[in-house]
């Protein structure tokens, strides 16, 4: 067994600090980790680069951490699909280091890791394991058009009450659909509108 299929070295797209741009946690400096591999393909993906795993180095994560502990207390991990490879090994030492351990999934891959926040983000072409559900402190939905409204309920329906609802409009689409997203939140106001404010700060 490589040090990949234990947790220990992780495909590394890049690692960097800078404001968290969504949901929740909106505007928070935060290390982000990004890992590559993802097989959802979602069409509108804004890191397609992210999907090929073995176009990114295997990265030991004593390096990750190190470098996670020179910028923030709180690290984001992200992807691709960052549940594709085991999380248990890079959240423990953060963890252990005093940085608090962020997740951005699709759910599609099953939960490890240990976490103190968990973003759901779930796609219809591949919707999430059951256990999210239960377990997601935030549900984000990207809309891409005006079903996703339809999608956004019927996964809203299936997360704890606690769970955060946000909607994010798809950024290339963005003009179009903020106006449905507003009247959306409106008459449904148990919802957020989510907004990429790293793209209009122009920031990583």
């Amino acid at each position: 067994m490589n040090l990949i299929d234990t947790g220990n070295e992780l495909p590394l797209m890049e690692s960097f600090y800078t404001l968290q741009g969504e949901g929740f946690h909106k505007g928070l400096a935060t290390f982000f980790i990004r890992i590559g591999g993802c097989d959802i393909g979602c069409h509108w993906c804004d890191v397609k680069e992210s999907w090929d795993p073995k176009i990114h180095p295997s990265t030991n994560i004593d390096e990750i951490v190190n470098k996670a502990k020179s910028h923030s207390k709180v690290a984001v991990i992200t992807g691709g699909e960052p549940l594709m490879w085991p999380m248990g090994p890079l959240t423990k030492k953060l963890q252990d280091s005093g940085i608090s351990t962020h997740l951005e999934t699709s759910g599609a891959y099953p939960l490890s890791g240990q976490w103190n926040w968990i973003c759901l983000s779930p796609k219809k072409n591949k919707l999430p394991n059951r256990e999210f559900y239960n377990f997601a402190d935030e549900l984000k939905i990207i809309v891409y058009n005006k079903s996703d409204f339809s999608f956004a309920k019927l996964e809203s329906k299936k997360v704890k009450k606690e769970c955060k609802l946000f909607l994010q409009p798809e950024w290339s689409v963005r003009k179009k659909i903020s106006p449905f997203l507003v009247d959306f939140v409106l008459k449904n106001p148990e919802w957020r509108a989510s907004l990429q404010t790293h793209k209009y700060l122009d920031i990583p």
